[in-house]
């Protein structure tokens, strides 16, 4: 099945109007042709079954006639992640973390970040085609770039998490320690980790501190690993 996405479409509308770009797509590359079936998503847990009845490509339109909502997952996932040195690591993060199922993704900037930049449009595009693509109809949220200082202070609900690789601190196994069906956000730091100072100050405000293994991860990987305990422990 091929996933359309187009973001402003309400359960209760009864047509679709693509933007040009998508219907130059439909209508030139695809060669899509009236009474074709579309599927389309809004990122928001709607599928519509739609019909062409206008395949133009400056504004192709469609007629629904049928939706569906994606059930909820028994969990919410939040990764806070801070951006890799190589952009596209990051990227890779985004797309993979899609597929597995995650629900909001912050950026955050460390002591020891060596990126202090990101591409929220690239990013976005990333996880747009991720859903489609893995055939899910819920877009990731992903939020602004924020620094660690100023993130830690916010209030956060369910369970808090903070992944780093400092021996000497204690550590529990997050496979262990995050319970299924609940909200869940993991804190993940740069190449160079998390400094003592961002430990400290995060534990002050009740993160608790988990290793993912006894291997040491890539930032990016460090993130996969996450987001696909999180998933496992929440299989039935």
């Amino acid at each position: 099945m091929q996933l359309f996405y187009t973001p402003n479409i309400q359960e209760t509308d009864k047509q679709i109007i693509f933007p040009k770009d998508e219907s130059r797509h439909i209508a030139k590359v695809l060669r899509k042709n009236e009474g074709d079936t579309l599927k389309v998503t809004n990122g928001k847990g709607f599928l519509f079954t739609s019909e062409i009845i206008e395949a133009n490509p400056k504004q192709c339109l469609a007629k629904i006639i049928k939706v569906e909502e994606e059930a909820s997952k028994p969990y919410r996932l939040h990764l806070v992640v801070a951006p890799t040195k190589m952009n596209d690591r990051y990227e890779w993060f985004l797309e993979k973390a899609t597929e597995i199922g995650i629900d909001e993704i912050t950026p955050i900037i460390c002591d020891h970040s060596e990126r202090k930049t990101v591409k929220p449009d690239r990013y976005e595009r990333v996880l747009q085609s991720a859903m489609k693509q893995s055939l899910h109809y819920r877009l990731p949220i992903l939020n602004e770039a924020i620094s660690f200082s100023e993130f830690i202070t916010t209030e956060i609900k369910g369970q808090k998490f903070i992944a780093h690789c400092e021996e000497d601190m204690p550590r529990i196994s997050l496979k262990n320690e995050a319970k299924v069906k609940e909200t869940v956000t993991i804190l993940i730091g740069p190449e160079g980790d998390f400094s003592p100072e961002e430990i400290k100050l995060a534990l002050e405000k009740e993160w608790r501190a988990v290793s993912l293994g006894e291997s040491r991860l890539r930032t990016e990987t460090a993130a996969i690993v996450a987001c696909h305990t999180i998933a496992l422990i929440n299989q039935d």
